[in-house]
């Protein structure tokens, strides 16, 4: 077993095409099974970057998503309350067993109609803005801030005051001033709907929780919080970068277009072939672990990198590296794996199905209005995308 530790590589962040994760990532998955890199926040752990490797780590209980009390001598945080991605058992069993059911396959199919008259009604106001808009503020974001919201219970009128904290919470660029700021905000607005809800309950997600009696203000605010930042940023720059992807990939979209029920397929290939958690999932290890002959001490992060497993030759056998509607369907891991994996990736991909066919049977003219060099892409963020995505039709 090895114990003297590798010379620190930076993390792979330089892309070479806005699709495609960094190329290095292929270097290190022929010839790196396991290596220690820095992190673009400066943090230091161990990179794991083959298809069979990132599924076993997010799968092994020996490697937690609840940060060490004590890192290299610094005290760590706990989570805030609520913040169960950041827990593991039990206590994330806790809250994962209260809201599993309200995201399981059939409530969102059951949500497909409502999903569907949001789409129709945000390509109306599309339609209304001439001849060209940008795709992620006219579409790409109200289509699931709208459906998040109408679920959660939270006020449409107040996106913009939430689009802006979770654009900063996800920020690389953001001071941990801003990052704290911007976070106790959010919890602040979703505490005094809790207690709103508490008062008066309505018809969503927020007010069935509050009546459980199993969550305090707190919790419950910091379930909200997360909920709403993951229910729109994520699908928000899935749908426009898919919709680059598609009009940059016109044979795939012509194939999408003759035959519409390529979709579901088209929509699991969209996922992992863009995989847009761009710097993957951290994990600690609980315990001291041997993985390839390298030990990995108790206390020592581990980053499962998404992107690059769903670009493994050894999963993907046909050609990983291009965009294939109509792939034969293998698991990706786009919303990683195993007891943390996304509680929410239906509603997704519900959202993703409505909004991608319809985008392009009531816009078959669709294109890009700027070079695709210019587009500004999302180098700068946890959750890669678009910052803006200029189109014409």
């Amino acid at each position: 077993m090895t114990t003297t530790q590798p010379t620190f590589k930076a993390q792979p962040t330089v892309r070479t095409c806005p699709f495609d994760p960094p190329q290095e990532y292929r270097t290190l998955r022929e010839q790196d099974a396991i290596t220690q890199v820095t992190l673009p926040d400066g943090v230091t752990g161990w990179l794991v970057t083959r298809y069979e490797d990132v599924g076993a780590v997010l799968a092994d209980p020996r490697f937690g998503a609840t940060l060490p009390r004590v890192v290299d001598g610094d005290a760590t945080p706990a989570p805030p309350p609520g913040m169960f991605i950041f827990l593991d058992p039990p206590a994330q069993t806790r809250f994962r067993r209260l809201l599993t059911g309200r995201f399981t396959v059939r409530r969102m199919r059951q949500l497909t109609p409502a999903v569907e008259q949001i789409v129709a009604e945000q390509l109306d106001v599309l339609a209304r803005a001439g001849s060209s808009a940008d795709l992620v503020q006219a579409f790409a974001l109200p289509v699931p801030s709208l459906v998040i919201c109408e679920l959660l219970g939270v006020p449409y009128a107040d996106r913009e005051e939430f689009q802006r904290n979770s654009a900063t919470m996800i920020s690389l660029t953001a001071s941990p001033e801003a990052f704290q700021e911007a976070r106790e905000a959010m919890r602040r607005h979703i505490h005094r709907l809790v207690l709103a809800k508490r008062a008066e309950p309505t018809d969503d997600i927020l007010s069935e929780l509050a009546h459980t009696g199993e969550l305090t203000d707190d919790e419950l605010a910091g379930v909200g919080s997360l909920l709403l930042l993951a229910g729109h940023e994520t699908t928000a720059n899935m749908i426009a970068l898919s919709a680059m992807c598609l009009l940059r990939n016109p044979e795939q979209l012509e194939a999408l277009r003759t035959d519409p029920a390529l979709m579901d397929g088209a929509v699991e290939e969209l996922l992992r072939y863009l995989t847009i958690v761009q710097f993957g999932l951290r994990r600690v290890a609980r315990e001291d672990v041997e993985l390839h002959g390298h030990l990995i001490k108790a206390g020592s992060l581990v980053v499962a990198a998404l992107s690059s497993g769903n670009r493994d030759a050894a999963q993907f056998a046909e050609d990983p590296d291009q965009l294939d509607v109509g792939r034969q369907y293998s698991p990706h891991l786009a919303f990683g794996h195993g007891i943390h994996q996304c509680l929410g990736q239906q509603l997704a991909r519900v959202e993703m199905k409505a909004a991608l066919g319809a985008l392009f049977e009531r816009f078959p003219t669709l294109r890009l209005a700027v070079p695709a060099e210019e587009v500004p892409m999302r180098h700068d963020t946890l959750v890669y995308g678009v910052h803006e995505l200029p189109v014409s039709w």
